[in-house]
């Protein structure tokens, strides 16, 4: 496999052949001297820097600087903005501390998933809540939700103006240090505001279970200043596909790819996205009943494979019958380890319990646990 451009990408998330879509801030940004860009998550972003192999070791061992610029921003407003979307969302709004954020699940009342979000309070802006998703999502996700907007004061603007950038890896706090900011201090899903050369800018550190990740949220205008100034204190530029193998190795699914319509919040294992004494909310009835059961009949699950790298909705088996679907796919090179395929999908829990052998395209297959143990991946099955 070729060291500059990974022959074997992301089956799922990075799709080359996909309809064209806006170019992120950044990538507009850097105009003639970015690197081939590739659809991913509802914008265009550079696929790959200098290798994937070399990008995804800079964020485990080092620091990585991406683009974040097909994530989009909506901006909740009005007197009753706390206590409707409250009753929209899977996790509590309405305990948010400053400068806090949670993650939640929007449902439908049949408690099916209808799109994920990160919802922060802004101690700088008290009047508003700031909601953040793929960009993929924003147009579906606002249509559904507008749909509550009944006799309720809610005003929900796009924040077009406003993009982000990704830090991640063990020295990401000090290269957004080296710029002047502060992040050494923060705990997950809190952020912080600041002033960067006349630019007004939120840090956020953000949910991360193998690696320190942030994010610098700062109008599009000045986002290149900040990109090269991570660059010119030593962060690595890393492209979508490193950082597409950093979600599939930490286990997050990714709505739309590993998160279905039809999808169950608990069939996720994203407990961090749902607040069982908070009161009413559009699916509640059904997230507690599954709670008061004690279980869901599927789980998301990691996979190390053997062979090459299938395709994505690839079916994992047991003789022949169908038990699971592969939904995230990826060949690996992994510091220390090497080249492994590793892959998240979910699988009927009986399947897992059975011990039984599973296969997909043929090839043998073994469930992991998230996030991926490398000591455990170390030695193939």
């Amino acid at each position: 496999m070729s060291d500059s451009i990974p022959s074997i990408e992301t089956t799922s998330s990075i799709e080359d052949g996909a309809p064209v879509q806006p170019d992120t801030a950044l990538a507009s940004s850097l105009g003639s001297s970015s690197p081939p860009l590739t659809a991913y998550r509802g914008s265009q972003t550079a696929k790959v820097f200098s290798s994937t192999r070399e990008e995804l070791a800079a964020l485990l061992a080092r620091t990585g600087v991406y683009d974040l610029g097909w994530r989009s921003f909506l901006r909740c407003s009005g007197r009753d903005r706390v206590r409707w979307l409250n009753g929209m969302v899977t996790n509590s709004v309405k305990d948010l501390g400053e400068n806090v954020g949670c993650y939640a699940f929007v449902l439908n009342a049949q408690g099916r998933i209808q799109g994920d979000l990160n919802i922060y309070h802004l101690a700088q802006e008290p009047e508003a809540l700031w909601l953040q998703t793929d960009r993929a999502q924003i147009e579906p996700l606002q249509a559904f939700v507008r749909r509550y907007i009944i006799m309720d004061q809610v005003i929900l603007d796009p924040l077009d103006t406003w993009t982000a950038i990704g830090i991640a890896g063990p020295g990401a706090a000090d290269k957004i240090a080296a710029l002047g900011l502060p992040a050494a201090e923060l705990l997950p899903i809190h952020l912080t505001e600041a002033t960067w050369r006349g630019n007004s800018v939120t840090v956020a550190a953000v949910y991360s279970p193998r690696v320190p990740r942030y994010e610098i949220w700062i109008e599009s205008k000045a986002v290149l200043n900040v990109w090269m100034a991570l660059i010119d204190a030593g962060a690595v530029p890393c492209g979508a596909s490193a950082v597409e193998q950093l979600r599939i190795l930490e286990g997050t699914p990714a709505y739309g790819v590993d998160i279905a319509d039809r999808t169950l919040p608990q069939e996720t294992n994203q407990m961090r996205a749902l607040h069982f004494t908070k009161g009413c909310y559009l699916g509640q009835e059904i997230v507690e009943r599954i709670r008061s059961r004690g279980n869901v009949h599927r789980t998301l699950s990691g996979f190390l494979l053997e062979g090459d790298p299938p395709t994505e909705k690839t079916s994992i088996l047991i003789d022949g019958k169908t038990v699971g679907e592969l939904t995230s796919v990826a060949h690996i090179s992994i510091p220390a380890i090497g080249e492994r395929v590793l892959a998240l999908g979910h699988i009927k829990r009986e399947a897992l319990e059975s011990k039984q052998a599973l296969t997909a395209a043929g090839n043998e297959v073994t469930p992991c646990t998230l996030p991926f143990d490398f000591t455990s991946i170390a030695v193939q099955p």
